[in-house]
């Protein structure tokens, strides 16, 4: 595909791939206010989410990864970087990770979003046979700042019927991404409001 880097494919469609499949994590519920220093943004993690065991969350990377270059038959070098991941039951989550991106390096950073959201919507359907799937391309306004905003709804064979929205910026020569993942509409919206109210300072 014209312009297309594997190496920018976003971590959160590995975590889609899988989420039938997701590995248990033992932790306590929690209610945090994270300060992420290197964006001057601060967040509060919804009540009753549990942070995710950074171990289990790498093996679902991997697995992501290989079955996308199997796909593609193309490498994909991974190099993002997680700030955080929680979750309340198996398919509510809260994730946040960024990744290196420099325009002089990388090409133009509008080109490549729209080219990454393409391929996590084709590799979708070529994985998931007999799922419906929509999505949506928007943007998003968060404490003053604009945000790149892509929707993606899967309606799965048995019933399940699942909700994603990954929100991306590109700050100087990193690209945050802020992924939420949710089977209940309840939750889903309250992540949503823990994103939509959080704090980027200048």
């Amino acid at each position: 595909m014209k312009n297309f880097r594997p190496k920018h494919f976003i971590p959160f469609c590995f975590y889609l791939l899988f989420a039938v499949q997701q590995a248990k994590c033992q932790s306590q519920s929690t209610t945090d206010t994270l300060t992420i220093a290197e964006f001057n943004w601060t967040v509060v993690v919804p009540e009753d989410f549990e942070p995710v065991n950074q171990q289990d969350w790498n093996k679902v990377l991997q697995k992501g990864m290989d079955l996308l270059e199997d796909t593609y038959d193309e490498e994909i070098e991974n190099q993002s970087v997680t700030l955080f991941i929680f979750k309340k039951g198996k398919f509510n989550t809260f994730e946040a990770n960024w990744q290196p991106y420099d325009v002089e390096v990388d090409g133009d950073y509008m080109q490549t979003y729209a080219d990454v959201n393409r391929v996590v919507y084709q590799a979708f359907e070529d994985q998931l046979k007999g799922t419906m799937l929509d999505s949506l391309t928007t943007t998003q306004n968060v404490s003053g700042l604009q945000f790149n905003r892509f929707d993606v709804s899967l309606d799965f064979p048995n019933g399940i019927k699942l909700r994603t929205s990954s929100f991306s910026r590109l700050f100087d020569k990193k690209e945050l991404t802020l992924n939420i993942t949710y089977i209940d509409e309840k939750i889903g919206q309250t992540i949503l409001n823990a994103f939509l109210n959080s704090k980027f300072e200048e």
